[in-house]
This record gives structure tokens, sequence and C-alpha cells, in this order.
């Protein structure tokens, strides 16, 4: 039975015990929560009476606890709201996501998703205590029961930790299998569950830190000035705030940026192993060429330096081919963004570009890439009678340039496509409409939102070129997500379909993209030219990671599952933003067809879009085995 004395709720004490010094008095209750005695602010209210300090019976002392009662009073260093949460965030963590992972790199997302959870559960056992438990008559527990509930809490948390490890191997063997590759087995997916608790307890730890040098500059400012000790800890934790927020600002951001500023510029200037200036004078870098080679940076040289040439393509089409033209301008060939494109005008002018079949533009992504494949593929089937036109507005990797450059990105994409327009339309204004080359758009990652940024609408781009293609759209591209948003009802975001497919359509695999097929599946009527085609892969977290996963579902996660995507990946708050955000560190390393990795469908989607007149499925086919050897002779693509 619960005792008051001297006003005082002491829950399972019966006998006065003798006097004990004050460093082990503590409140009632204080324990059973795994609060701090109460000289200490971090543990509850400043100045609150101490259980010696009142009462006709002196002070009492908790009873000494031996064996397995000892091991779990170590429980109570941890909040047990805490763990629970940790523990829900742990195993929505294990559930599958896009991409299949390893043990290890499961281990790290789980360790973070678990530290996550643990603060959640920090702040929703204080507002449940606060608001509902603390008016409760049965509250705190008597220590015994209490301990049990801690235990018992903690097995559960455990057994379900192991039980969701071994089904988690079993989802990362079946999306692998998806995907064409092998999982790790539920042994192996086991270590990922001790990576995890490391990791939580790295987490823990800081935050701990943090939380008691906030408390100790509480107890300072409330020492010195009287303050009451609530509101000194309060303005601890906003110095620690502080302090946390200009190391990171001042000091790690501004050390990272300035580290990879110099690496990714050093890398900019080397040149890739086995490339060599490219002698011919229709490409960049050439002898004959206005842009030097030294300044087309790396992926500038890799571009220019790469492809079949004529003879070659002769070789393995058997058909009369031309000297396919690559122009190219790299960030130092020349020192403002209005030389840039003047050097690029004259390139165009010196290779006679707009005499060629086809002209195709790429706005690049963040370092400067052009997907080799997607250049090769269109010189294939245009047997060379085609000129590329890049340039370069960035030598960071696409994720940084996306955090940091999206809207230079654009900004690059507008000036390289409106200058290659404007240039066309005076070159070709007086030759009869036969004599036009063709003027396509290519862009692939960020180089869709580089590309976007030259159009206001899909009316703009029809009025501007003959056709686009863009692959892997990043989520927040302006003009895929205002398409997607109006997709027609009935139709799903993973492949919707917009105004009938009259203009625009979207597709998934190389089968999609085929024009017949496509439309017999969806009842699509004509698909009018200048086409726009977007290739997106359900598995791809570059088309589907967004800020919104945080705390909305989307609509794809509630849609059938597209053919590389499990039907058991669910949507979590917070958790499956985590998870989607980890898989963009490897989207790219999948087997082709998956991921962020489109492989030679870029060949089908130029089929579909920009075919020379009598193209056949059949001639796609014939392609894609050339297409493939060429990959294969010129080395794997970076």
């Amino acid at each position: 039975m619960t005792k008051r004395e001297g006003g005082i709720r002491c829950p399972w004490f019966r006998r006065p015990a003798s006097p004990v010094p004050a460093a082990v008095l503590v409140r009632p209750g204080d324990a059973e929560r795994g609060a701090a005695p109460a000289d200490d602010p971090a543990g509850g209210d400043a100045g609150a009476p101490r259980v010696g300090e009142i009462g006709e019976d002196g002070p009492r002392r908790y009873p000494r606890l031996r064996g397995a009662g000892r091991w779990a009073a170590g429980l109570a260093k941890f909040d047990i709201t805490g763990v629970f949460f940790a523990t829900l965030f742990l195993c929505w963590s294990l559930t599958p996501s896009l991409l299949p992972r390893g043990w290890l790199y499961q281990g790290l997302i789980g360790g973070i998703s678990a530290a996550l959870g643990y603060g959640v559960g920090l702040v929703a056992g204080w507002a449940v205590r606060r608001v509902y438990l603390d008016r409760r008559p049965w509250w705190p527990l008597r220590r015994p029961r209490l301990h049990a509930v801690r235990v018992a809490v903690v097995l559960v948390c455990v057994v379900a930790t192991i039980g969701m490890l071994i089904l988690s191997s079993m989802w990362q063997r079946d999306l692998a299998a998806l995907m064409g590759e092998q999982g790790a087995s539920a042994g192996g997916y086991i270590r990922a569950g001790l990576v995890t608790v490391g990791v939580l307890a790295a987490v823990v730890t800081a935050a701990r830190l943090l939380r008691d040098a906030a408390v100790g500059i509480g107890r300072v400012l409330s020492r010195r000035t009287g303050m009451p000790r609530a509101a000194a800890v309060a303005m601890g934790s906003v110095a620690v705030a502080a302090i946390v927020l200009v190391v990171v600002d001042e000091v790690l951001l501004r050390v990272t940026e300035g580290v990879t500023n110099r690496i990714f510029s050093a890398n900019n200037e080397a040149t890739p192993p086995g490339i060599e200036q490219p002698l011919q004078p229709e490409r960049s870098g050439s002898g004959a060429s206005l842009i030097p080679w030294d300044t087309l940076g790396y992926e500038g040289r890799y571009f220019v330096a790469r492809g079949w040439r004529q003879d070659e393509l002769q070789r393995q089409t058997g058909e009369p081919a031309k000297q396919p033209i690559r122009l190219y301008v790299g960030l130092d060939s020349a020192p403002t963004p209005q030389d840039r494109m003047r050097l690029l005008r004259e390139e165009i002018a010196r290779t006679g570009a707009f005499d060629r079949e086809a002209v195709i533009v790429i706005p690049t992504t963040g370092t400067g890439w052009v997907n080799p494949t997607a250049a090769q593929a269109i010189e294939l089937m245009y047997g060379g009678d085609t000129a590329i036109i890049a340039s370069q507005y960035s030598y960071k990797p696409s994720a940084v340039s996306f955090l940091t450059d999206r809207d230079a990105a654009a900004e690059a994409g507008k000036r390289l496509i409106d200058t290659v327009h404007d240039e066309y339309e005076e070159t070709v204004a007086g030759r009869p409409d036969g004599d036009r080359p063709e003027l396509y758009v290519y862009g692939e990652s960020l180089g869709v939102t580089a590309g976007e940024g030259a159009f206001e609408s899909l009316a703009d781009v029809r009025e501007t070129v003959d056709g686009v293609l863009w692959v892997g759209p990043p989520n927040s591209s302006r003009l895929w997500r205002s398409i997607v948003t109006r997709r027609d009802p009935g139709t799903d975001e993973i492949e919707p379909t917009y105004a009938g497919g009259l203009v625009v359509r979207f597709a998934n695999d190389a089968e999609d993209i085929r024009a017949d097929e496509l439309q017999e599946a969806r009842g699509q009527g004509t698909w009018l030219k200048p086409r726009v085609l977007y290739i997106q892969h359900p598995s791809d977290p570059v088309v589907w990671w967004s800020t919104d996963l945080l705390l909305h579902r989307p609509a794809w996660l509630s849609e059938t599952p597209g053919y590389d995507r499990l039907e058991a990946m669910r949507w979590f708050p917070l958790v499956t933003f985590w998870q989607v955000s980890a898989d963009l560190a490897m989207a790219a390393d999948v087997p082709d067809g998956h991921g962020h990795n489109y492989g030679t469908q870029m060949l089908d989607g130029w089929a579909a879009v920009a075919a020379p007149p009598g193209w056949t499925d059949g001639d796609t086919e014939r392609t894609r085995v050339l297409l493939q050897r060429a990959r294969d002779h010129q080395g794997p693509e970076k």
C-alpha cells in the first residue's frame, strides 16, 4: 500500500531507514523513471524536496539490488520508451526499400533509424508522463514491477529485432533476385544487428554528451546568477545548439566544401586512363578545334575521345557512314558562360554541325558527364550522320550539384539549348524542310533538370525541338513534376498517361517504350511528333526521392509495384525518407535495367523519339547487339 509521509508519497518503503548522504537521496518516483538526483537539473524540477529532508521518519534508502536485479537496474540508464521506439524504427528500416543492401550498409541505415526512433521515444515518453501518467494515483509503479516491465520490453525488442533481421534477409534476397543478383544469407544479415547497436550507441552517446554540456552550462549559470535552474538549463541548451550550428556550418561544411572542391577540381584537370586527344577535326579538342584539349575537363575529354569513328562504324554496320561530330565546351574553355557559348557557336560553324541529319543537344550532369551509351546509340542509328553538342557547367558530382547548384543546372541547360537553337534558326533559315537537320534534346539524371530549364511547357518543347528523350528524371524536375501531377485520372504515378499520350509518354522498360505496344496496352491513339519520352524505372531512387516522403505516403507506394520493386515495401514516416535517401548512394550500382542504370534502354528511347525514316524493331535489335559490342570494346562506363 502507498503511504504518505510528510506530504510526500512513498510507493514502496514500509520502514524507516538510517540517514544516508545527500548524494544518494532522490525524490520518490525518480528511480522508477531512471531520473537523476534532485540536485541534477536534468532529472526533474529544480529545488524539489528530497526524501531525507522531510517527513517524520527521516530519509529512505532503496533496497540493495543483487544478481538479475542489478542487471535490470542497468537497463534504467536507457529510457524504456526510447528503446521501444528505437526498435520500432529499426524494424521499419529493415523492411525492403527500392534497392538491395548488404548487411554492413543495412547496419548503418538501421543504426541511424534506431537513433531517430530513440529521440522520438524520448519526446513521446516525456509528453505522456506530463499529460497523463503524473496525474494517475498508481504512478509511479512499484520498483519490482517497473523493472519487470523494463526487462519484458527489452526482451521483446531483442526478439523482434532478430526476427526482423531474418525476415529482412529474405526480402533482400527476393529483391536481389528481381535484379539478377544474389542476396545476403540470413546468418550473414544478423551481423547488421551488431552494426546497428554500435551506430545507435555512438549517436545516443553523442546526444547525451551534448545534453550533459547543456546541463553543465545551466548549472554554472544558475549558481553564478541566481537564475532558476530550469531557465538556466534552457539557456544552456540554446548555447550548446548555437555552438553545434556554428561548428557544423563554419567548420565542417566549409572544410568539407573546400576539400570537395579541391578534390573534384583536381580530378577535372586530369585525363581518364587510356584517353588520348582525338585527331579528327570533327571533335572538339582536336588540333583543328577552337577549343583546346586541356580545357575540356575530365568528362569532356572522355566524351570527345570515345565512340566509334567512321571506319569502325562502317565495319560494324556494313553500311556507309560519316565521321560523327562531337562538340564540347568545358568550364576552363572560356572565363564566362557567354564566352563559352560563343566558342560553341564557332565550333558549330567550323564543323558544319547543322549539315548533319540529326543534331542532339545534351545538357550534362553535375560533373559534365555525357552517357556514352546514349551518344553511341544515336550515332549507330544514323550511321554517324550526327552532331552531338554538350557543355560543362560544374565539376562537382550530381549529388552535390543537386543540393547546391540545382538552379545553376537549369540556367546552364537553358543557355545551351537556347544557344544551339538560335544558331540553328540562323543557319537553316533559308533551307527547304527536307534539308534541315532534326534537332533533339537528351538528358539523364540531373541533365533532365538542366534540359527542362530551357522550356516553360510542353508547347514550348514542341515549338523548339523535334523530339526529347529524358532518362531517370529527378523527382524535383519542374516539367516532369507538373505533368505527373496532372496525369489522366486512373493512371499510376509510376507510369502515368498524360492527355491520352498525345505528346508526352512515360515508360519503365524497353517493351513499354515501343510505340505500337504502348498504344495497344493503354488504348492510346497516335503519338504526335515532336515526341517527348520519359524513361523511369520503378526502382530508381533518383526518380522517387522527395522530402515529401518524410511525412506523406506517395502515390507510387500505394500503387501496384513495378517489375523490379517488392510489394512488401511500405511507407513509414521519417524512415522511408531515410531509406530512399540511402538508396541514392548506390542507385547506379545495380544491373542494367534497374535502379538508375538504364543500360541500352536509351536505344529504344531513340527509336521511339528520333528514328530515321523506315526504322523497324528489327533494326533496333540489330543495333542493340552492336551497341553492346561497343560498350564491351570501349570498357565499362563511368
